[in-house]
Order: structure tokens, then sequence, then C-alpha cells
């Protein structure tokens, strides 16, 4: 296998990891910044993994917070670019909300 496609596929494993292990958890408006750090860091110790960034969508926590003063991480307000190398291979990868699908979509952004 090329450098390249395994490149390709940890990008994918990457981002399919991140959303399944953080949706659900719970975020409030004071949290968001260190839960986007936590993600970063939890997938930043996987292998191949150049750098992360992960955006929480602060006006959808404020608008779904609950009694208790927090909401549930759900994909529409999550953001993530990634950048994955592998020998030379780099690929940059997202994982944005599309609206016109209402699904996170998975997406490469750049293969170099």
């Amino acid at each position: 296998m090329k450098d390249r496609e395994i490149a390709l596929f940890e990008a994918g494993i990457k981002l399919g990891a991140l959303y399944h292990q953080f949706v659900g958890t719970p975020v409030s408006l004071e949290s968001a910044e260190i839960l986007e750090k936590a993600i970063e860091r939890s997938i930043s110790l996987q292998p191949f993994v150049e750098s992360i960034s992960v955006r929480l969508n602060r006006e959808k926590i404020r608008e779904r917070e609950n009694l208790f003063g927090y909401a549930e991480l759900t994909g529409d307000m999550i953001e993530v670019e990634v950048k994955v190398k592998v020998g030379e291979a780099l690929v940059i990868a997202s994982l944005r909300w599309d609206e016109e699908k209402k699904y996170p979509m998975m997406k490469v952004e750049e293969l170099r």
C-alpha cells in the first residue's frame, strides 16, 4: 500500500473516531473551549496526525442548553480539520455539517 492511500485511510479513521467518540458529550458555553482542546489532544495522540483544529458552534450550544445549563454535543455543532502525514503524503481532511444533506460530512480537502 502506498503512503498516499494509508494517509487517506488514516484521515478518515481519525474523523470517524472523533465523531463517534464525542457526540453526546455534555457541553456548555463555559466548557466549549476546554472540550475543543480535549478533542484535539485526544486525536493528536493517534499515529500520523500532524495537526488538528476543532471548533464547536457556540450559538447552537446556547440554543440547545437545557434547564441544567448544558447541551449535548451533536454533529451540527462540530467543525474539524485534520492534517495526516504518512511518509511524503499529506492529507488535509475536514468534518463539517452539510445543511443541505442535514448530515456531518467528511471530506478530503487536499492531498499532497
